[in-house]
């Protein structure tokens, strides 16, 4: 028996109670004591400490420290000074040699609970990290929570392995070791873990994939911002506001494909064909050339387009009255041309990205006219405007150079064709 129970305990027999009683009562005020002075201390650390931890964080002008008052970083290590007073003061209120299995229980506890809190401050203090580095431009678009992610569960795993030593009453080593002759059916049962961890690190180390990317995997039925990559998942929300969640090791595996080089080239596709009907190509007669001369957009280029088939023509001394003989321009040649010139001349189409216009295959639908350039813009609805507009310019202007656009018969169209009651009886 302590000292501190002796004196105790002498003044509980003196008050009246006797010598039993006495003993066990001794035990519970100190054991209130040590509760007291434990709860006492902590508050103690908590006024000091985080009173001038604030005060500091305040002074500064790091983010940081502020970021550690309002997580309470501080608070939760703070737990640890009165367990720790505990675990060690509880052998003066509950003596090995009187209450051995009280105090091993007590002590258990208090040891769990020690584990738990550094359990909680480390996984606080991750997270805290995390934070911390989502806030610089540099890392902000890196999938860091990941790697986070399996920092936590090694953390918590091998927390709760001690924490099953301390109540088996073994050595953590020992069951490590245990765990090491079982390390296939742990890689069994971690397998998505595992992939996730080794997909994380491919995706970052290659640059594959940032938090915002806009990313399109229609196996899964992706097409969207990736909003979260995290360790199991990466969470795409799509453009109807669904939300699409995809294994890390499905984007290491198979194809998925990353918008992310259009939008930071700031300019986006257009890539869309009419069809021209191949009866209403045919060569340029002087009225018609005469017409596209007033054209603004291809004076310059009739102009010396015509010069440079002249002079062909003269210098191989082609007949050119034959048409067939000589090189002449085609209203569909001086179409393209307008095209492409129309397309320059947009402020609405990137002039330092491919612009053309060009001929597909021939087929049974006509000549395929495709338009390949850049919107200036890669936000979505400007984009589809800027496309419409020019298409919509594009049909208009087709009958002005002679030409006419291939598409399906229509009922209209069919509903303008008469028959005559005499050719029907003619044809009966």
């Amino acid at each position: 028996m302590s000292e501190l129970q002796q004196w105790i305990n002498s003044y509980l027999i003196k008050w009246g109670l006797v010598h039993d009683s006495a003993n066990i009562w001794d035990n519970l005020v100190v054991l209130l004591l040590l509760i007291a002075i434990t709860v006492g201390i902590d508050y103690t650390c908590r006024y000091i400490f985080l009173g001038l931890f604030k005060r500091f964080a305040k002074k500064t002008k790091n983010q940081w420290d502020d970021l550690i008052v309002e997580r309470k970083i501080i608070n939760k290590l703070m737990h640890l000074i009165p367990a720790i007073l505990v675990y060690i003061m509880l052998p003066l209120a509950l003596p090995r040699e009187e209450m051995p299995t009280l105090l091993g229980i007590l002590q258990m506890v208090c040891s769990i609970y020690i584990v738990a809190v550094v359990l909680r401050f480390i996984n606080a203090s991750l997270n805290l990290l995390l934070e911390i580095y989502n806030r610089k431009e540099s890392m902000k678009n890196k999938p860091l929570k990941g790697f986070v992610q399996i920092i936590q569960v090694i953390v918590f795993f091998v927390g709760g392995i001690i924490i099953i030593s301390i109540l088996i009453g073994k050595s953590p080593a020992t069951l490590f070791a245990g765990l090491g002759a079982s390390a296939a059916i742990l890689m069994l049962v971690f397998k998505d873990t595992i992939l996730g961890f080794v997909a994380g690190i491919q995706l970052s180390a290659n640059d594959m994939l940032r938090p915002g990317d806009w990313i399109t995997m229609s196996k899964y039925g992706a097409d969207g911002t990736v909003i979260e990559v995290t360790l199991n998942a990466i969470k795409v929300r799509n453009f109807d506001n669904t939300i699409t969640t995809i294994p890390p090791y499905a984007l290491v595996s198979d194809s998925f494909q990353n918008w992310r080089g259009m939008l930071e080239s700031g300019g986006r596709r257009i890539k869309r064909s009419i069809n021209i009907d191949m009866n209403s190509v045919h060569f340029c007669t002087p009225e018609m050339l005469a017409k596209f001369r007033k054209i603004s957009l291809i004076t310059d280029y009739v102009d010396s387009k015509q010069q440079e088939l002249e002079k062909y023509n003269e210098e191989h001394n082609i007949d050119a009255s034959i048409w067939v003989n000589s090189r002449r321009q085609t209203n569909l040649g001086v179409f393209r041309a307008y095209l492409v010139n129309y397309l320059k001349s947009n402020p609405n189409v990137s002039q330092t990205q491919t612009c053309m216009v060009r001929q597909l295959q021939p087929t049974e639908k006509g000549i395929p006219l495709e338009l390949y350039f850049f919107a200036s813009t890669t936000q979505w609805i400007p984009y589809e405007d800027i496309q419409s507009d020019v298409f919509d310019h594009l049909l208009a202007v087709v009958p002005e150079f002679g030409l006419s656009v291939f598409q399906g018969v229509s009922g209209a169209d069919l509903h303008h064709i008469r028959i005559e009651k005499s050719d029907l009886n003619l044809s009966l």
